[in-house]
């Protein structure tokens, strides 16, 4: 029986939820015995096992220079917000690389900064192969936003978008839209939702219309991200051991509107309050990419760790943290939430995207009320006086094993590939 062979497309190696994502789906496909490789537009690595469509400098730096020169031009047409927004007017052909010539499918995850734009989506139909296409965000199925918020658009024909700066009924979010409607008319793909709210908005788009949808979640490695003993981890982290701690991602300024964080400082001065004198007992820990001179006050005092790029010191964070807080008001399948739970730590958060997948409510953490400063706080007061903590741990650890972990994930993935392959034959 020949063995499955698999070619994984991203923009990037391992930057942001969708990198990830695919480098450890290509991991736990590895371990099951498939012919699994990522190919990316953009390598910032030097992992020999990840290919990129660069072959020499001089390409990577044209490469380069088209992803800063889109994002830069960008700003001439978007107003002065922080969601993210791409116009795919740069795109780059696939079709003729070796290993995605070879490939029994041809696995698509996040392809935007100027990798595959509609013109060169439609064309991987000329290769006549099974594509499978995992939507870690939005874009696919919306004029250009990743993250869409209130707005419905997307289930028409966009226009009219609300980040532009001259919106209309034919601005570029249509234009987008019609180019991106043309392409998927070309290409047939299966369309992988790691959640259930985003299979519920490709049910919505008028993008997605007819396209087969299979609901399949992200992993991780759960032998990495794994419970300690909360103790010994607070000491290894640095984490005072008298304290409850608070650990929480990147944290943005109050601008960022999807990280939620305004109200993520409504809620820990309402727990300050809340706490009277036991405040003192409260400690925040905050790891991520953003200068420690930019960010809010906190009420309670607060570690800021930076960008923490070994796993291991990651996961022995999450270890030795006490309660996990992720304030977002849009989010697919955030792996914060997931590398959390497989440490063993509860999770407190909004009632929003695919977050509520994996966190249930009052067993393995607190699912806050949308956008409520005062749930969200009821939620942190909430694990702070819950009287059996191993048991939360427990359970938080449970629930990514159940549902998430390498082996579940992978052979979900298998059996769909096979389906595919088949169909095909």
């Amino acid at each position: 029986m020949n063995v499955l062979k698999v070619v994984h497309l991203n923009t990037y190696d391992g930057n942001g939820g969708a990198g990830r994502a695919s480098l450890r789906l290509n991991s736990a496909l590895r371990d099951q015995g498939i012919e699994s490789k990522v190919i990316v537009h953009y390598k910032f690595g030097k992992n020999p096992d990840i290919g990129e469509f660069n072959t020499n400098l001089l390409q990577k730096a044209w490469t380069a220079a088209m992803i800063v020169l889109e994002r830069i031009w960008a700003k001439r047409y978007l107003k002065a917000v922080k969601t993210p927004f791409s116009f795919a007017w740069f795109g780059r052909s696939v079709i003729r690389h070796p290993d995605v010539i070879a490939a029994d499918i041809i696995h698509l995850h996040w392809v935007n900064h100027g990798f595959l734009n509609p013109k060169h989506l439609a064309e991987i139909a000329k290769l006549g192969k099974p594509v499978v296409w995992t939507f870690h965000d939005s874009n696919a199925f919306t004029g250009g936003c990743h993250v869409r918020y209130t707005c419905e658009n997307f289930k028409k024909d966009c226009g009219n978008c609300p980040l532009l700066e001259n919106a209309s009924a034919k601005d570029y979010s249509h234009k987008i839209w019609v180019d991106k409607n043309e392409a998927y008319q070309l290409l047939d793909f299966t369309i992988i939702a790691p959640s259930t709210w985003m299979q519920r908005s490709v049910g919505e788009s008028s993008l997605m219309k007819g396209k087969p949808v299979e609901q399949i979640a992200n992993t991780l490695e759960t032998d990495i991200f794994k419970p300690q003993n909360k103790a010994e981890a607070k000491a290894k982290a640095g984490f005072a051991a008298d304290k409850f701690i608070f650990l929480s991602g990147f944290m943005p300024s109050r601008k960022d509107l999807h990280k939620g964080t305004s109200y993520l400082m409504e809620a820990l001065e309402l727990l300050k309050t809340r706490m009277g004198a036991k405040a003192e007992d409260i400690e925040l820990v905050v790891f991520g990419n953003r200068n420690s001179e930019d960010v809010p006050d906190f009420p309670f005092p607060t570690t800021f760790l930076g960008t923490i790029n070994d796993d291991a010191q990651l996961a022995l964070c999450y270890a030795g943290a006490d309660a996990f807080l992720i304030p977002s008001l849009e989010d697919n399948l955030p792996y914060t939430v997931m590398e959390s739970l497989s440490s063993g730590t509860p999770v407190i958060t909004f009632k929003t995207g695919g977050i509520p997948d994996m966190v249930k409510h009052l067993q393995n953490g607190y699912v806050a009320e949308y956008r409520s400063s005062e749930s969200f706080a009821d939620g942190m007061e909430w694990v702070i006086n819950f009287p059996d903590r191993a048991l939360l741990n427990d359970a938080a650890r449970q629930t990514v094993m159940d549902h998430f972990s390498e082996k579940v994930i992978a052979a979900r993935h298998i059996e769909l590939y096979q389906k595919l392959k088949e169909a095909t034959i």
